[in-house]
């Protein structure tokens, strides 16, 4: 490690295989803590290249627990994490509005490392046990319409990373991976970003592989479409820059999407919402998030049919179904 930290440290940068080698290294135990956290840091003071993503990426999927679910046609919202913004769980609560759609989600997620709670915290607060139990998954979307892949379970090689991870308590590069290594590959995701420019560096990694996908990036620096202000949005039709009025809806402050201070908190929001008793606000964003999510499962909908199948999902009650189907699934 002591000879790649000084390559790295001397402005140079590594290639696809060389992340892919690092990586497996560090979850093989080869390297001490102090010395993966200087590894991270690197990463957080310049940016990272597309030949190290995709490495890093490499190295995740071939430790990856997999599942073959490619029959039911699923899509996944995640985000990256690490913006510092500390809104509600905006993907999560978006995912279970789209399974109620009628859109199957393979969700996957984890507990929040530079945020309050992340999916895996309030989800399991709310009663779902994880599990990577293939049947049982199998039976969550096919009933519930969703499973839920908590990352730990499916990604076992990187636990020896993830207590340098907690100590640092800053976004890594791991965040940026998370919505890559998905172990279900689904073949729609709508992904948010913490940046610009990473926003990009997906869309050149993604244009790669047959998905059909969307990142979003808000500018005023949020992983989601907050509407709080204009959004740009990649896809493969290109890049757009987007306003809350281009898909319909009003614009929302930022103190209006805010999260809890803890788990509990942020449960009980996470239940209002889906309840149909969260704020005119804190809907809006999760019917924009959910219904760009459809749109880009089933892109033959209009963008206003995308929209109204999110709202119906959510005032139906539909979405709160799922949850409850998800909860009495993974608990048996």
């Amino acid at each position: 490690m002591r000879e790649i930290l000084e390559h790295l440290f001397s402005h140079h940068t590594l290639s696809r295989e060389e992340a892919c080698h690092v990586l497996k290294q560090m979850a093989a135990q080869q390297y001490n803590g102090s010395q993966m956290a200087a590894f991270l840091a690197v990463f957080r003071m310049r940016s990272i290249t597309v030949d190290e993503l995709e490495g890093f990426r490499d190295a995740m999927l071939e430790l990856c627990r997999t599942l073959d679910f490619s029959a039911y046609d699923s899509i996944d919202l995640c985000g990256t994490g690490g913006d510092g913004k500390d809104t509600f769980n905006i993907s999560t609560l978006s995912a279970f509005v789209v399974a109620g759609s009628g859109v199957r989600v393979t969700k996957h997620g984890n507990n929040g490392v530079s945020s309050i709670c992340g999916s895996s915290n309030v989800l399991q607060h709310l009663g779902v046990q994880f599990t990577n139990d293939e049947s049982l998954l199998r039976r969550q979307i096919e009933e519930a319409g969703i499973c839920y892949l908590h990352a730990p379970l499916f990604h076992p090689a990187m636990k020896h990373i993830a207590p340098v991870r907690r100590e640092l308590r800053t976004r890594t590069f791991f965040n940026m991976l998370g919505p890559l290594v998905n172990p279900a590959s689904p073949k729609s995701q709508l992904i948010g970003v913490f940046s610009l420019e990473l926003a990009r560096l997906y869309g050149y990694l993604l244009q790669r592989k047959t998905i059909q996908y969307k990142v979003v990036h808000t500018l005023d620096g949020y992983d989601e479409v907050s509407l709080t202000g204009p959004f740009k949005m990649v896809s493969r039709a290109g890049e757009e820059l987007l306003r809350p009025s281009d898909l319909g809806l009003q614009a929302v402050r930022a103190e209006e999407i805010h999260g809890g201070d803890d788990i509990a908190s942020a449960a009980a929001i996470f239940m209002r919402i889906l309840e149909g008793q969260g704020t005119e606000a804190q809907t809006r964003v999760v019917i924009a998030n959910a219904g760009l999510a459809i749109h880009c499962a089933r892109p033959h909908l209009s963008f206003s049919d995308a929209f109204a199948a999110a709202r119906e999902s959510l005032d139906s009650g539909k979405a709160k179904q799922a949850l409850l189907s998800l909860i009495s699934i993974s608990s048996h």
